[in-house]
């Protein structure tokens, strides 16, 4: 389940500040049962565009200006797609089973992880390949990019007793730096906007914990609610998820207090967040929920059997809606 990407994946790319009145924002939602890459708008919740992709897709980045990339497991495959258009650009193949990806500060890479393989992939958005890889453990599973870019930590596994630390400022040669136990199982995590801390959601406890990025101190906890957990930041704020709880949580990134809580639909796992919005997607409903920065709810619409990563982006005119093939 992805911590997904807009925050897409540590808020380093995708909308920030406020939305223009001449764009439309819009969640990038992956129905993995469908086989489909939904575009849904989120001033209306209406589909606006839907593409075919190789089969489960689970995973999806997303960003104005940014290339898309949908993530299949199943196949092996990662898809590369307009940003706007959703034409698909390139279909990459020949993975073991890559499952999450997150960008580069500046969206001019992405990195996926293969769990099949154990390895942490690196792809050169603009030449629609992949330039760099190394081994960093079998089950190599969720991952966070650090905001000045040169580090990617990576847990292995969904209930992860391991993380590894790689070294990315070659992106043609990553390296492993480090590997240590957390201390709990972890799930998802994230650096916090300004480096310093690491976020890491547990697979077994009720708790995100916060970790120094200098050496993987624990500094602190915040409750949440029944594991796995998934976050997102947007400015000073984080938004964690509990979708076996229900529950949305906004966190003051600074103190680690929760601010606000609301009811989700029953798994909402995955959560995305910027430009004033926050957007969950159901797992087991279909929904999509679309909060603003202070969890006041503004629509819960069914787009989907199974809704499971999101991102945002926004578009200057919305694409009439469609079938890609």
């Amino acid at each position: 389940m992805l911590a997904s990407a807009f925050a897409v994946l540590a808020l380093a790319v995708g909308i920030e500040g406020p939305i223009p009145s001449d764009s439309t924002p819009i969640a990038l939602v992956t129905a993995e049962q469908a086989d489909l890459l939904l575009a849904v708008g989120l001033r209306s919740g209406r589909v606006r565009k839907r593409v075919a992709v190789p089969p489960d897709p689970e995973n999806v980045l997303g960003g104005a200006g940014l290339t898309t990339v949908v993530v299949s497991p199943r196949p092996g495959a990662v898809t590369l797609l307009d940003w706007q258009t959703l034409r698909i650009l390139r279909v990459l193949r020949g993975f073991g089973s890559p499952h999450l990806a997150a960008f580069s500060p500046d969206g001019e890479w992405a990195y996926v992880t293969d769990d099949g393989r154990g390895e942490l992939d690196v792809i050169e958005l603009a030449r629609e390949r992949v330039v760099g890889r190394v081994f960093v453990g079998r089950g190599a599973h969720h991952l966070t990019v650090s905001p000045r870019g040169g580090r990617v930590w990576v847990a292995l596994g969904e209930r992860a007793r391991t993380l590894v630390v790689v070294n990315v400022s070659n992106r043609r040669r990553p390296r492993v730096l480090r590997r240590f136990d957390p201390g709990f199982t972890a799930h998802d995590l994230a650096f916090s906007p300004d480096g310093g801390r690491v976020w890491v959601t547990s697979s077994d406890g009720d708790d995100v914990t916060v970790l120094a990025a200098a050496g993987g101190r624990p500094l602190f906890r915040v409750p949440v609610g029944p594991p796995p957990q998934h976050l997102a930041f947007a400015g000073r704020f984080a938004y964690v998820t509990s979708g076996y709880g229900r529950k949305l949580e906004e966190v003051d990134v600074a103190t680690g207090r929760v601010v606000s809580r609301r009811a989700t639909p029953y798994g909402s796992f995955n959560v995305a967040a910027g430009a004033g919005l926050v957007v969950t997607s159901s797992l087991f409903e279909g929904t999509v929920s679309v909060f603003d920065g202070h969890l006041r709810a503004r629509f819960t619409e069914k787009v989907a059997s199974a809704a499971r990563g999101v991102a945002l982006t926004r578009w200057a005119v919305a694409p009439r809606s469609s079938i890609g093939l």
